[in-house]
Formats: C-alpha cells, sequence, structure tokens
C-alpha cells in the first residue's frame, strides 16, 4: 500500500535532485539551510548509535615514532613489534618522524580546503562519478545510489595518483602541486610501511611489495562542512576500507572514531601525525592475522572538518590478479579464512553495498 508520508519522500529522486545541483553538501551549508535533508538522516534504529563512545583519556589508538627505523637492527626490530601489536591488535595506528615535512601537509590541507570552498561553478567543470572518463572526480558520496541507508555529510575530491599520475594538466590548478608534492611522500613512507608490515608478519621485507600492494594509490580529500543538526547525520557511516593500507591526515578538528572492544574511541588529532590503518584486503591475504577495523566519522555544528586520505587500492581501476590468504601464513592448524579473489570483484559489490555498516569482507570467508 502507498502511503502519503511515501509518495512525499522518494529516497531515490531527492539523491538525485542533491546530486543533479553538482554543488554536494557545501552548496546547503552555503544556501544556509537550518534543517539537514531526511536524505541524510541515520535511521534511528542505527547500530551506530548503539556503540557507546569512549574519549581518548580512556583509551587511545598507539603512537609509533618512526626516527629510529634505519638506525640499527635492534632499533628497527622494535619498530616492527609495535607496528605488529598495532596492526593485530588494533587495526589503527598514528606514525610520527614519518619523513614527510610540515609544510607538505600543511599545504595539501589548506589547498584541498581551498578546492572545496572555490566558486561553485569553478568545481562543477570537474563534477563527475567516472573514474573512466576523468582523472580528478569531484562529487558528493561516491556511494550516492547504493544501498546504503542515508547519505553522508560530506564532498570529496578523487584521483589516482599512482601508478599513472595524473599530468598537471588534469588537476585544478586551485591544488595541483600540493597533490603532486604530497602523493611523492606518500608512496615513500606506503613503501616503508608496507616494508615493515612485512617483517612483522615474519616475512622477507619486500613480500608485499611484490604483490603490487604498494602499485596503486587513491588519494581522497574529504570535506565535512558545519552541519546545523549534526546529531541527525554522520561524516561518514560505520564501514571498513577498500584497500590493503590507508594513510590519513586529519585537520585538528577531530571526529573520527574506531570500533575497538565494541566502543567508539576517538582518534584525536596528533600535530605532523599520519593515521594509519588495515584495509580489507591486507586482512584476506594475512588471514586475519592483521584487523580492517570499522570507524566513522562524527561532524560538528561550528567547524569545517578537512582529511586526505591515500588509499592503497586499485579500487575502481581494472586488476585481474587474484588474491587470497599467503601460503606462509597458513597450515593444517591455520587453514584459509577466505577464498581467493579480484580485487576489481570486490570493489564492485563494494561499491554496490555502500558504507551501509556492515562488512562486506564477511561475504568472502570460507
Amino acid at each position: 500500500m502507498v502511503t502519503k508520508n511515501s509518495i512525499e519522500f522518494d529516497p531515490f529522486i531527492e539523491r538525485k535532485a542533491f546530486d543533479e545541483t553538482k554543488v554536494g553538501v557545501k552548496g546547503l551549508v552555503d544556501a544556509k539551510i537550518t534543517e539537514v535533508p531526511r536524505i541524510f538522516h541515520v535511521p534511528k534504529d542505527s547500530s551506530t548509535d548503539k556503540k557507546p563512545s569512549v574519549s581518548v583519556s580512556d583509551l587511545e589508538i598507539p603512537t609509533i615514532d618512526l626516527a629510529s627505523v634505519h638506525v640499527d637492527t635492534a632499533s628497527r626490530e622494535a619498530v616492527v613489534e609495535k607496528v605488529r601489536y598495532a596492526a593485530e591488535k588494533w587495526g589503527f595506528f598514528q606514525v610520527v618522524n614519518h619523513g614527510i615535512p610540515l609544510n607538505v601537509l600543511k599545504e595539501i590541507e589548506d589547498e584541498g580546503r581551498r578546492f572545496h570552498e572555490e566558486d561553485p561553478e569553478f568545481k562543477k567543470r570537474y563534477f563527475s562519478r567516472d573514474f573512466n572518463k576523468n582523472k580528478f572526480v569531484y562529487n558528493s558520496n561516491f556511494d550516492l545510489y547504493s544501498s546504503s541507508p542515508s547519505v553522508n555529510w560530506r564532498d570529496a575530491f578523487s584521483c589516482y595518483m599512482a601508478p599513472d599520475p595524473p599530468s598537471p594538466e588534469d588537476l585544478p590548478v586551485t591544488c595541483r602541486d600540493a597533490m603532486i608534492e604530497y602523493s611523492k611522500h606518500v608512496m615513500s613512507l606506503g613503501g616503508l610501511l608496507f616494508e615493515l608490515l612485512s617483517e612483522a608478519l615474519g616475512l622477507e621485507s619486500d613480500i608485499l611489495k611484490s604483490m603490487d600492494c604498494l602499485k596503486t594509490m587513491l588519494l581522497i580529500c574529504n570535506y565535512y562542512p558545519p552541519c546545523p543538526q549534526p546529531d541527525l547525520t554522520l561524516g561518514i557511516s560505520k564501514h571498513s576500507d577498500n584497500s590493503f593500507l590507508t594513510l590519513l591526515l586529519q585537520d585538528n578538528v577531530g571526529g573520527l572514531q574506531i570500533l575497538h572492544q565494541d566502543s567508539w574511541v576517538d582518534v584525536s588529532p596528533l600535530p605532523g601525525a599520519l593515521v594509519i590503518n588495515i584495509g580489507d584486503f591486507l586482512q584476506l591475504i594475512t588471514n586475519n592475522k592483521f584487523v580492517s577495523v570499522e570507524h566513522r566519522v562524527l561532524v560538528n555544528r561550528e567547524e569545517t572538518r578537512i582529511s586526505i586520505a591515500s588509499f592503497f587500492s586499485s579500487s575502481a581501476l581494472p586488476n585481474s590478479r587474484v588474491y587470497g590468504p599467503l601460503k606462509e601464513l597458513v597450515s593444517e592448524e591455520n587453514p584459509p579464512k577466505y577464498r581467493d579473489i579480484t580485487l576489481t570483484e570486490y570493489t564492485m559489490g563494494y561499491f554496490e553495498k555502500g558504507l551501509d555498516g556492515t562488512s562486506h569482507l564477511s561475504n568472502f570467508r570460507i
């Protein structure tokens, strides 16, 4: 039976109308709305509301100092042990003394913000949902037309910076230089992190790089403007990452939370630090030794939040390579927990499902 309310509110029509403005959530804020549109409302019975939040004073994700990693064998082994603990018990950690200069971090943050706060007509030139046609893609909610129950309070621009970096002309002049410079440093740091993670598995340091884990890097700059009703929506719904590894630069606003021991734990900003987290593909190939942990982002009423996420994953790009649990990590006592997959197969389902609060990785368990 069709009710009056169902006629009044068609989520698809309202999502499409929002999409066709091409101005994203920032456009709603610029229009000085005082109420959050219904498509952004998190369902009242959502599991995201039921987990208690824990302040950072009670529980903190590990912070790892990389300054001594090249000093001597003993110092490197001490760092590897900390990486192992963090990857197994938390799935998240922060790194300091990571080698990326502070001015490079500040420039990518500032220029990312500058793009999102550009004139709407300028941003519309880059509006797209198709990586096959555009190197640089700007939109709001990659999963807008998926089965996710609500739209997130977030705009973003995305670009694959490796293995085939865009030409400078493909990038907006607003953020071009910062994206290119920051990505060089991220690729270098990513190489070191995959070495440390390989060693934390008790394997040769180049094992993960030899599996092309470092080959492809997608850079996404997320923009979360102030929200008039922050309790009704989320910046990003609960999800785990469609990647091997994610490196995140977050500004000083805060809002990122991870699900640890059935509680939401704040990942408080640490000046100059980067947040590192294990993605679904690394959990799969390590046969659950490393954990890909669910996380979310809260929004607030007063401040804009900026974050730059670098995903080591081919995601939407064609990739025929097959991945499964590493043979070195399985045995009769510890058999494979996942079937072999391609990243393309995984990603198609991940995008179709959207950030609906459920694990996509569980669909591939044996």
